[in-house]
């Protein structure tokens, strides 16, 4: 269960990490700016594509410091890209900016997905999935705010 908690925390954190160690070099969004039929953007500019490369190069490195195969990895972090992108498509829906929290939102589909690619190769249970998704909600509602500098407002 730790290895699944470590993999599925760092695919979701190594863009954060990259963010704050390039600044906005790279920063190109995913959606290039798009907008959609309600005149919001499809994903919002704090989804990039030097946060997706990010996670896809470096969980495989931590996926194989762990002892699984970097293919693993790499789907773990395509799990977590692909939540976190379903979170921000939603959230820009219900009219959230980008960036701006909305506690379960944030943290249910980025560490679903990817816990759904590890269940069968690390045999998780049911339990033990969702002991770790909450894992990772607590790491998120903690370390977000330190990172960011904002602190997570519920519902917001």
């Amino acid at each position: 269960m730790l290895a699944a908690l470590i993999l599925v925390t760092w695919a979701n954190a190594s863009p954060v990490l990259a963010r704050l160690l390039l600044g906005s070099r790279w920063a190109r969004p995913v959606d290039s700016g798009r907008l959609l039929w309600d005149g919001r953007p499809i994903l919002g500019g704090s989804k990039t594509w030097r946060g997706w490369v990010a996670s896809g190069v470096t969980t495989p490195l931590v996926a194989l410091l762990l002892g699984f195969s970097w293919c693993l990895g790499l789907w773990v972090a395509a799990g977590a890209m692909l939540g976190d992108a379903i979170a921000s498509f939603a959230k820009r829906r219900l009219g959230v900016r980008a960036s701006q929290s909305v506690l379960v939102l944030d943290q249910a589909p980025e560490s679903l997905l990817p816990l759904l690619v590890l269940r069968e190769p690390l045999a998780l249970s049911a339990l033990e999935l969702l002991l770790v998704a909450l894992g990772f909600f607590v790491i998120d509602l903690v370390l977000t705010p330190l990172v960011t500098g904002r602190h997570a407002r519920p519902g917001r």
